[in-house]
């Protein structure tokens, strides 16, 4: 079938940045636009090609800026345009592109759209949002906002329900209204005439409801993503808005499928169609996960996933990623974060990730191996998600202490703390005497000035492999296959290009690991191990690996 078409994005690497807790440059305990201009360069020492900056817009902060006030003016809290401006213009000086946040299944309710839909049912903007009469004196249906209760919130100036998938403060925008997708379009050309590269879009799929609104069934209920996520015109909608925007500019564009099913995805993505260029599927990332339950799951069910991604021809192209804003550290829940093998285990994650097929998408200290926070009191958490759902979860029957247990291993807040850049007050996030959220306690050890000056640390290790990847269309397209899908402790895998292949065995326990390898790679180099003193610098018969031990082979 030969290999798949080129493209920039698939051959270059996205750094996330969260920007409310990047860096801190004028002393308010939040993050800003002049923090992240202050690090560039730092960025650019880690070898990073895209960034993929978190919602930046002016919002009133409900859901920490994914309410979106007024999408063409910068949040006063980040800074102003000129600020932006500034930053693009550096990013690009750099040779770094940049991907913003398109947030359109819903606006803040504080945005001019909704206060003139919400103000009479004769208004032009009424139908910019989705309002529905009661239903039996109650809401028009049982559907659930994820942040807890129903998903529709009663105005009683007009005496209708506005659905909202998220908080009451993020009514969901009605994309079967055409002036709507229109205004949509337009805020996509202000921005990617202003230069950006491109849009992370923001639960995507949502955008088309079934508006039949029917009541879902008790085991709908449980993931009521699968039935949000599947509305009737998302392939139309999608293909309209390249259409219409994307296919006038050299872009990308990668959409969060939360919700999604690997088919589905497959369709949005599929290069023929003409709808997204990415996707992220979250099967990977939330294995194990049922709602903010984090349970068990073992290697080979891990590794059958990162095989079914794979699972595609040469019109598709996967996202690879183990952390975001909205997932728990992946130190904490892929790899090991006690002292004794947590580096080892970022090590062992980034070279996992990083000789993948597909566009690697890091999230900001990840390249440190930044870990989960303690949590301790439910007070700590700033998660609108945690908060909505507090008072439903405890009438459930769950205990606080259970909830609070299972939030230290599946909060979004664990990612959200702070970026850790030194071992001063506050980790060197900021000057103030308290951060917007709390810092990790165990800044002192992990940051990014200790690891700058250690050749052997997390982000050195992150660094040679972003170097390795770079230019290196073997690694990059070549083809993916998993040589012991069964082993319980041994991750092992191949890509072969069309002149080298690599060799990843990848030791994913805290244990000794032997695994007997075929003739075909008894010839195979080291070239890449998170053990500083490795000695085995050609592959054997019988491989040993240590807790957390990672190696890269090569074809010679």
């Amino acid at each position: 079938m030969g290999r798949p078409k080129k493209a920039w994005w698939k051959e270059q690497v996205v750094y996330q940045i969260y920007p409310r807790s990047f860096k801190d440059a004028n002393g308010d305990g939040m993050g800003d636009l002049q923090g992240i201009i202050s690090k560039i360069d730092y960025l650019v020492a880690l070898g990073i090609d895209i960034v993929w900056l978190s919602p930046h817009f002016d919002s009133p902060n409900a859901d920490n800026g994914y309410d979106i006030r007024d999408y063409r003016k910068v949040m006063d809290a980040f800074g102003t345009m000129a600020d932006f401006d500034e930053m693009l213009a550096k990013f690009k000086e750099k040779g770094i592109k940049l991907i913003i946040d398109l947030v359109v299944n819903h606006s803040s309710d504080e945005h001019h759209w909704f206060k003139q839909s919400k103000s009479s049912k004769e208004n032009p903007y009424r139908e910019y949002y989705i309002w529905r009469p009661d239903k039996n004196g109650k809401e028009p249906s049982n559907w659930p906002s994820f942040f807890g209760g129903s998903a529709w919130e009663l105005d009683p100036k007009t005496n209708e329900y506005y659905l909202h998938y998220f908080s009451k403060k993020q009514p969901d925008l009605n994309w079967e209204n055409p002036e709507l997708r229109e205004e949509v379009y337009s805020i996509m050309r202000f921005w990617l005439d202003k230069g950006v590269d491109g849009f992370r879009m923001d639960v995507i799929p949502l955008i088309s409801k079934h508006l039949d609104f029917n009541d879902m069934s008790a085991s709908e209920l449980k993931h009521p993503e699968i039935i949000y996520a599947s509305g009737p015109r998302i392939h139309e909608f999608l293909r309209e808005m390249n259409d219409t925007v994307l296919s006038q500019y050299d872009v990308m564009t990668v959409g969060e499928g939360f919700g999604v099913s690997r088919a589905l995805t497959q369709r949005m993505t599929d290069e023929r169609r003409k709808e997204l260029n990415l996707s992220f599927l979250f099967d990977i990332v939330r294995v194990g996960r049922d709602n903010w339950r984090q349970g068990d799951f073992t290697l080979p069910q891990l590794k059958e996933l990162f095989t079914a991604q794979n699972d595609t021809d040469n019109f598709h192209w996967p996202t690879v990623f183990l952390n975001n804003h909205d997932n728990p550290r992946s130190v904490s829940k892929f790899g090991c974060d006690s002292p004794e093998h947590r580096v080892a285990s970022a090590k062992l994650l980034a070279l996992l990730t990083l000789t993948q097929r597909g566009t690697p998408f890091l999230f900001q200290g990840e390249e440190i191996g930044m870990t989960n926070y303690c949590f301790t009191s439910f007070d700590q958490f700033d998660d609108v998600e945690i908060r909505g759902n507090y008072r439903q979860v405890l009438r459930s029957g769950v205990g606080a202490l259970t909830y609070l247990s299972e939030l230290n291993k599946s909060s979004r807040d664990h990612s959200r703390t702070p970026m850790q850049w030194s071992n001063e007050a506050q980790g060197g996030f900021t000057h103030a005497e308290k951060s917007w959220l709390a810092i990790n306690n165990n800044y002192e050890q992990i940051n990014v000035a200790n690891q700058l000056a250690d050749t052997n640390s997390v982000f050195h290790f992150y660094k040679t492999l972003l170097e390795m990847r770079r230019g290196n269309d073997d690694l990059i397209y070549g083809d993916y296959f998993d040589i012991a899908p069964d082993h319980e402790q041994v991750f092992a895998y191949t890509r072969t290009g069309t002149q080298k292949t690599f060799l990843i065995v990848l030791n994913m326990s805290g244990t000794l690991a032997c695994m007997k390898l075929d003739d075909l790679y008894h010839g195979y180099k080291l070239i890449v191990s998170n053990y500083t003193n490795d000695y085995v610098s050609w592959v054997r018969e019988t491989l040993e690996l240590g807790p957390w031990e990672a190696r890269m082979y090569v074809s010679v």
